[in-house]
């Protein structure tokens, strides 16, 4: 057996049948608040596979995301979803998250998200609970910039909200 065979045999292969075993679910949710602009500014990024199937099991079996065709009502069922699922306060007040739109990168679906007409943030909680419908072992990861203070935090089915202090 020559090198090469070898190598395939001893390492490519095993990395395939491991892979296959478990399937990681995660999205990650950046939230950057812009005072000058009084906005908190959101980015979503969520693997676009796992959202068509949120979508075809809730909305419409047929939806196909990404490429031309893709229906126009995919964005009101994001927004729908994506509205239900993110819910912020600020200050002990809810907060209106407006979705902004969405694009692709490669696999990633990036939703882009906004919250206006924020002066101060003395206290901040956020539920994502994105998928977890979909899948007992969802994770997400939300990285904040608020008040030029960095936090992060992974929320899963069990730890679905956070609550930061900003005194």
């Amino acid at each position: 057996m020559n090198l090469s065979k070898l190598f395939v045999f001893l390492f490519i292969i095993p990395l395939f049948a491991f892979t296959s075993i478990h399937k990681y679910y995660v999205s990650v949710t950046q939230i950057n608040y812009v005072q000058e602009k009084e906005s908190l500014q959101i980015i979503s990024r969520i693997f676009i596979d796992d959202f068509e199937n949120l979508l075809q099991e809730q909305y419409d079996a047929n939806i196909i995301l990404t490429g031309n065709d893709e229906p126009d009502i995919a964005n009101t069922y994001i927004e729908t979803y994506l509205k239900e699922k993110i819910t912020i306060k600020i200050n002990n007040h809810n907060a209106n998250v407006k979705f902004i739109g969405k694009e692709y990168d490669g696999d990633i679906m990036r939703c882009y998200l906004e919250v206006e007409g924020v002066k101060n943030i003395n206290s901040f909680e956020i539920s994502n609970q994105v998928l977890f419908d979909m899948f007992e072992d969802q994770q997400n990861i939300i990285k904040t910039k608020i008040n030029s203070k960095q936090k992060s935090i992974i929320l899963n089915s069990k730890s679905k909200n956070m609550v930061l202090k900003f005194n």
